[in-house]
């Protein structure tokens, strides 16, 4: 299959007074992998179902392909879709619903046969293709539903949470699977996710939304190191960046994973108390007051120092700032090593 580019050109969609995508523009390149990441409510899915044409834009344009389809059906897009709900023929066995698309658009037999074969064998359903949904597993259903999506060989594939129903072992596993089945059809795909572990680990692009408007468009590896906004800053990484108020009406932005922890005061360091500490197997992470406000900490191992008194310092290189009245980064403010009690 030839993959085509995506456009969305200041795109809008209002009901009333409630701006669900405000004015979103941004570029998905031929077989890349774009993610549309943000919390609940940020409008995400309705920018999907724009793209798929299953809602109807307020105002601004949709590309695929370099054509124009902002006015034409969803059948007219070239284009497959995942849904969050897998969406199966429950008295339909897995071969009828995969290839079920195909009988409505009329595919003829030979041609359904060899694509289903080819689909079966590339998802590894081939032993399940007499059974019914309701004899599979989660993961097998996801399966079924993204081989249905990729038997109709469009060159567009768009996914909207399709593994939230999924136990964390299996989003694991078919993540990977989706991300390299991506890779290896060099289909152009969007998909929607909450999750910013999903995001990072299968994007090529990720467009974070916020409140219907993008909030940063970046490749995961430049939205994790250079965060356009606090909101971007706190949205990405586990635990979350600590943003703490520092003088002038800015924020220094600081990632728990790039403090260090000394029971001895040094040049530079921030004298903090640690009020709780959350020990995760390889690294634990530690809650500390410090100026009145809370610092997280990601250090390795176990670290026994609950009701300890701590020093904390970070490198000038890995701070950030940012403006408090805007939340937007900042790059003329010189190197803060300290924050101002709250």
């Amino acid at each position: 299959m030839t993959a085509s580019s995506i456009s969305v050109q200041h795109l809008s969609r209002w009901w009333g007074a409630t701006r669900a995508v405000d004015d979103v523009s941004f570029e998905a390149a031929a077989g890349r992998m774009l993610v549309l990441l943000g919390p609940s409510g940020c409008g995400k899915s309705t920018t999907l179902r724009l793209i798929a044409g299953l809602e109807a834009a307020t105002s601004g344009r949709v590309f695929i392909g370099g054509v124009d389809v902002t006015d034409r059906p969803p059948a007219e897009r070239r284009l497959s879709m995942v849904f969050q709900s897998y969406a199966l023929f429950p008295h339909l066995s897995v071969a009828e619903n995969i290839v079920f698309g195909l009988r409505v658009r009329r595919v003829g037999a030979a041609e359904r046969q060899q694509r289903l074969a080819r689909v079966a064998d590339l998802l590894g359903l081939g032993a399940l293709l007499e059974r019914k949904p309701a004899q599979l597993s989660g993961g097998q259903q996801q399966r079924v539903a993204l081989g249905r999506a990729l038997i109709a060989e469009t060159p567009v594939c768009l996914m909207d949470e399709p593994l939230s129903n999924l136990d964390a072992q299996l989003r694991l596993e078919m993540r990977r699977e989706i991300r390299a089945l991506q890779q290896d059809l060099g289909i152009t795909m969007v998909y929607v996710t909450h999750d910013q572990t999903e995001a990072m680990t299968m994007a090529d692009q990720i467009i974070l939304l916020r409140e219907g408007r993008v909030e940063q468009d970046a490749a995961p590896d430049t939205l994790y190191a250079r965060p356009a906004t606090a909101f971007a800053a706190r949205f990405i990484g586990t635990p979350p960046m600590n943003i703490l108020s520092a003088p002038g009406g800015i924020l220094l932005g600081v990632r728990p994973e790039d403090i260090r922890v000394a029971t001895e005061p040094g040049p530079r360091t921030v004298e903090a108390r640690v009020s709780r500490v959350e020990y995760l197997g390889a690294d634990s992470i530690l809650l500390c007051a410090a100026a009145g406000q809370t610092v997280a900490v990601r250090a390795p191992g176990r670290v026994e120092l609950g009701g300890r008194t701590v020093h904390l310092s970070w490198r000038k290189d890995t701070t950030h700032v940012f403006d408090a009245a805007t939340g937007c980064r900042r790059e003329d403010v010189a190197d803060l090593s300290t924050f101002s009690r709250s």
